[in-house]
């Protein structure tokens, strides 16, 4: 199976943790990191560019209500970037308001999915994400 590494943008603790384990028990994590809010999310991605590392992640797990620079901030930084806007963002958020969802999809977000609050529904959520983002779509090689 292919580990992917994973940029986590989540301000809530108790999120990162249960994301964190959803992630762990499905073994689809080569590395993941963490930014408790969007403008470290914006520097973690700048600085990897600044320093030519390969180290990009493979997939971006964007919560949208965070502190310094909100989801949908993040979300245009990142596709207004010839250099990231290749990287699948998946707008993981507890909001479900029709505003947010057409937001993010017109800032060309791949995919929305509002967190179910129960944990073993969250888990059953990761597992599909790995499905599709490890098992059926193919994601490019930007190691190279």
């Amino acid at each position: 199976m292919k580990k992917l590494n994973i940029l986590l943008v989540e301000d809530n603790a108790g999120d990162i943790i249960l994301t964190k384990e959803a992630l762990e028990e499905r073994k689809m994590v080569g590395h993941l990191e963490i930014a408790k809010n969007g403008l470290i999310a914006i520097e973690y991605l700048d600085d990897i560019l600044t320093s030519n590392s390969q180290n990009l992640p493979d997939l971006i797990l964007l919560d949208i209500n965070l502190p310094k620079k909100n989801g949908q901030e993040v979300l245009i930084h990142i596709k207004s970037n010839e250099n990231l806007r290749h990287i699948p963002v998946i707008m993981l958020t507890t909001s479900s308001s029709e505003k947010d969802i057409i937001s993010s999809y017109k800032h060309y977000a791949n995919c929305y999915i509002t967190k179910p609050v129960n944990i073993e529904e969250f888990s059953k959520t990761i597992e599909k994400i790995e499905d599709f983002w490890v098992n059926v779509a193919q994601l490019p090689n930007h190691k190279n």
